[in-house]
């Protein structure tokens, strides 16, 4: 589900103060489970990898996204200038590096995304927990948040700060998804591999304090926040080649790719560390999921 909705005048005044976090050693020193490498900055809070192959499925993601929205980086009408941009959970920073390119293209398009080290010099990178207090100097004429259900526990509040950092004429916009696993034709059976994957996974987030399928709550969460004008769009997420239409298509190639490059990521540590299951029995059981996936007659999809 998408959504993006402007903040209006209001006459809310809140204190902040300047702060840029740099890295730190503290930051980079990273935990190592399972053969994958995770964050050390507030340990535990984010449940994703951050390895090098994490870092090629965000990329991958990232191509997902931009082939599902037709070439776009975003959907809010932000206009052609706007001055300060904050994409929350920035991960490789891909997003905002070819966002930075967009609005100040002096850098070939062909950079993209094999140089991450190649940033724009309009784009600046900060280390913070998205939940703890904001404390920025400045408002944002648009922010950006994208797949952040692996990160966050309390998204009314998340979008609450996004309302109250955003400048008033300004757009938020929210990209993420509802993870419950169906198929058009009912080809995806209650027996299936994926279909489970999917349904552990969904309560093995849910116990450790996450949502893992924020896509269907984030209109009411927007307007509970205050935004005006909220748009609401549902766009089918296909895993595989078997749509007819082109497009749908494509995506469920990029679909495909990203879910069997990202198992690992996605169900390691929700697996081991919340629902209880070995190392082995994680390995056998995502064996069995990319088996699956190659199945034609199986036609499954998600939202976005």
């Amino acid at each position: 589900m998408q959504f993006y909705g402007i903040r209006t005048q209001s006459n809310i005044e809140v204190c902040r103060a300047s702060y840029t976090t740099s890295l730190s050693s503290g930051v980079e020193d990273y935990k190592f489970e399972n053969g994958r490498r995770y964050h050390a900055y507030r340990e535990g809070t984010y449940v994703y990898p951050n390895d090098e192959d994490e870092k090629d499925r965000l990329d991958i993601m990232h191509k997902l996204f931009e082939v599902r929205l037709e070439g776009k980086l975003h959907m809010a009408p932000i206009g052609e200038n706007p001055q300060q941009i904050l994409d929350i959970g920035t991960g490789t920073g891909i997003w905002a590096m070819d966002m930075g390119n967009d609005l100040s293209p002096i850098q070939p398009r062909w950079y993209k995304p094999t140089f991450r080290h190649l940033v724009p010099p309009n784009v600046q990178f900060e280390v913070d927990d998205v939940e703890s207090d904001w404390q920025h100097s400045r408002d944002f004429d648009f922010i950006h948040c994208r797949c952040m259900a692996p990160a966050i526990r309390n998204w009314p509040r998340l979008i609450r700060q996004c309302y109250e950092h955003v400048k008033p004429g300004g757009w938020v916009e929210y990209q993420d998804l509802d993870v419950t696993w169906t198929s058009p034709d009912d080809s995806l059976k209650e027996t299936s591999s994926m279909l489970r994957a999917s349904l552990k996974f969904i309560e093995g987030s849910r116990k450790a304090g996450m949502e893992p399928c924020p896509g269907p709550k984030l209109e009411g969460w927007v307007k509970d926040a205050g935004f005006t004008e909220v748009v609401h769009e549902k766009m089918i997420m296909p895993i595989g080649t078997w749509p007819a239409d082109k497009l749908l298509k494509h995506v469920g190639a990029w679909n495909h790719l990203q879910y069997t490059e990202g198992l690992g990521a996605f169900m390691m540590a929700i697996f081991t560390r919340v629902l209880g299951w070995t190392y082995e029995e994680v390995q056998v059981f995502m064996a069995m999921i990319k088996t699956e996936s190659k199945d034609p007659k199986i036609h499954s999809m998600y939202h976005l």
